[in-house]
């Protein structure tokens, strides 16, 4: 048995990914996009026609609901090739804005819905700042899952659990790559590998919190630099993981036990917190106390906004 069919033993795959020809490959369960992805598969050859049909078939709408049916559009074809959900993503330039989240995220459920994507087929993706968790609230409440992403402080998985929220993304590379970067020479890479992680260690610490206190929102740990991560995080509900990783995963015949463990975690004698909808103040304080974090959430939105413009400048050619 390779590992990735190790880790299907304990977890779900999902792919990483806006290039939807390489999903059939894995078999993933369910596939995640953001911008970036988006942005850097239209650039590919095989998939300018889809660009093209899109612009062309909307021509003269706003811009913002042209790039809205480009990603609806990918995430229909993603669909077609896996059994479980995909996530997209609420225009990153609205993260701080709950209001205009909560209409876009509306919006870009009726875009499915109008292909006849049942609603429970997708994530609606948004950053998990405070307005980013307020919107989606409303969202569960509604009926539309949500997938909090940019997640790196405990604090946005506490606040996120309390709001029902269906799935967290917490970011394990980048999580590293801060901590390797701030270490500079000091760095042991081999000191660090595996639970020893830093960003392993998070999604651990966040993973084993909801198992304790029985809050029901799945974590889907992703952002990942090797497949050491990926193995240390085996057990965990769901990993999104890269194509290139996935592929290293079906390479390798190494053993890939498992790492997390719910029913351990359920008897761990763990402190409980608290991030509620009427404690803004402690959660932008916490968030605030995590320098890795408010620095990684910072520069995530600043990069996906930067991916969304460049998107918006292709749609308009």
């Amino acid at each position: 048995m390779n590992q990735l069919d190790s880790l299907r033993q304990f977890t779900a795959v999902v792919a990483d990914t806006g290039d939807f020809r390489q999903l059939a490959q894995f078999q993933p369960q369910d596939a995640t996009t953001n911008p970036s992805l988006i942005l850097k598969a239209v650039q590919k050859p095989e998939y300018a026609p889809l660009l093209a049909q899109t612009v062309a078939a909307h021509r003269g709408r706003p811009l913002d609901e042209v790039a809205d049916r480009l990603l609806v559009r990918f995430g229909c074809e993603i669909l077609a090739l896996i059994p479980g959900r995909v996530s997209t993503e609420v225009d990153a330039r609205l993260s701080f804005d709950e209001n205009a989240t909560y209409t876009r995220a509306e919006r870009l459920i009726e875009l499915y819905q109008a292909e006849g994507v049942p609603v429970e087929r997708v994530l609606i993706k948004i950053a998990a700042t405070w307005e980013g968790i307020r919107a989606a609230e409303r969202l569960q409440r509604r009926g539309i899952n949500c997938n909090l992403t940019l997640l790196f402080a405990f604090c946005q998985a506490v606040a996120c659990g309390q709001a029902k929220v269906r799935l967290i993304s917490p970011f394990v590379g980048r999580i590293y790559d801060w901590h390797k970067a701030r270490a500079g020479s000091a760095w042991d890479e081999a000191a660090h590998a595996g639970a020893n992680d830093p960003g392993v260690q998070s999604v651990t610490r966040i993973f084993n919190h909801y198992k304790r206190f029985g809050i029901a929102t799945e974590v889907m740990g992703a952002s990942f630099r090797n497949t050491g991560q990926i193995a240390a995080l085996a057990g965990c509900d769901l990993l999104t993981i890269s194509p290139d990783l996935l592929a290293r995963l079906a390479e390798s015949r190494a053993p890939l036990p498992r790492a997390l463990d719910a029913a351990a975690a359920r008897q761990l004698d763990l402190p409980a917190a608290s991030f509620g909808a009427d404690e803004e103040a402690a959660f932008r304080f916490a968030l605030n106390e995590d320098a890795m974090a408010t620095e990684k959430l910072a520069e995530g939105i600043r990069a996906f906004v930067a991916d969304a413009k460049k998107l918006d400048a292709l749609l308009q050619q």
